[in-house]
């Protein structure tokens, strides 16, 4: 059974709406009593309307929400990692006046900072030990002809998760085709069942030193290779496409998608943020609103939605 909906009154934000002490999220209801104006900057925390999405105040929020149902899931998303939801946003407003690389520096420096923190640390404690065989290590196919690299992720046993010789062969594969100019067109694609349940989970945690983990980010991220060709990029996704594998994906400049394929972007309940570049990539495609729905929300984005807001540009079979 669902938590009922209970949701605060604040008129304004003046009247903090204080969702599980001691956790600041902002609710504003877009109707004839909301604010004519915001606080400018906005508050450090998410701020959340409710309404409609055409309301004059709705582009300066973090994320318009129209369905009380929906207001009450963030704001019980954001009383468990307050935290990880408050770096977001902020992050999210931040990168949306900066330049495509100065963003991805960005993401990774915040997204360090919460893997230092104790909502991540609480995650690493509880989760639950991986059950079943150990999975062999992933790996990439390549194949090029004349002007066309094909990539393909290649560890359909484990639904294509992201372990670490997998990421090193996409940001060899894919400096190849940013440094060969030759390489007319590139596409990405993943064997098995889905195109890619994101990182290895297995992995998190092995470097626990937040100054080292952005320093290994900077120089092994497929995203920063990807942002160099991404312009020649199509990405084929099918079944789930969660996590990092959404992330590199969104970068493309094509992205195609069977009708069963569905995204989404788990890590808030891990107490972190999109560090793969997504807070990057998704904002870029879809908007800081959405992309701050689907990280706070948790929630599956289905192919035709994802088409409906340009996550994807077709569906094919």
């Amino acid at each position: 059974m669902s938590d009922p909906v209970d949701l605060p009154e604040p008129a304004d934000l003046a009247a903090l709406c204080w969702y599980g002490e001691p956790v600041p999220a902002a609710l504003v209801r877009l109707d004839d009593k909301a604010p004519d104006a915001l606080p400018a900057p906005l508050p450090a925390f998410p701020v959340i309307g409710l309404g409609p999405g055409d309301h004059p105040l709705a582009a300066a929020l973090d994320l318009v929400v129209d369905e009380p149902e929906d207001a009450a899931l963030i704001l019980r998303n954001c009383a468990r990692n307050p935290d990880a939801a408050a770096v977001l946003v902020q992050l999210l407003r931040t990168i949306e006046r900066l330049d495509d690389s100065s963003a991805l520096v960005t993401e990774s420096m915040a997204y360090g900072l919460l893997q230092g923190g104790a909502e991540h640390r609480d995650w690493l404690a509880n989760r639950t030990a991986a059950s079943g065989p150990i999975m062999a290590p992933g790996r990439l196919e390549v194949e090029r002809s004349g002007g066309h690299l094909r990539l393909r992720l290649d560890r359909p046993a484990a639904h294509n998760a992201i372990d670490r010789p997998l990421r090193d062969a996409l940001r060899e594969a894919f400096e190849l085709a940013a440094l060969d100019p030759e390489i007319t067109a590139v596409e990405l694609s993943g064997a098995g069942r889905a195109f890619s349940v994101g990182a290895e989970l297995a992995e998190f945690g092995t470097t626990r030193d937040p100054l080292r983990a952005h320093a290994i980010r900077l120089r092994t991220l497929p995203a920063w290779p990807i942002l160099a060709c991404c312009d020649r990029l199509t990405a084929r996704i099918h079944g789930a496409c969660i996590g990092s594998g959404l992330e590199m994906a969104a970068f493309a400049a094509r992205v195609i998608a069977t009708p069963d394929a569905w995204f989404q972007l788990p890590e808030l309940a891990m107490g972190l943020i999109p560090g793969a570049g997504g807070c990057v990539a998704l904002s870029r495609r879809v908007g800081r609103a959405r992309t701050a729905w689907m990280v706070l929300s948790g929630r599956r984005v289905p192919a035709r939605q994802a088409l409906t807001w340009g996550l994807i540009d077709r569906i094919e079979r």
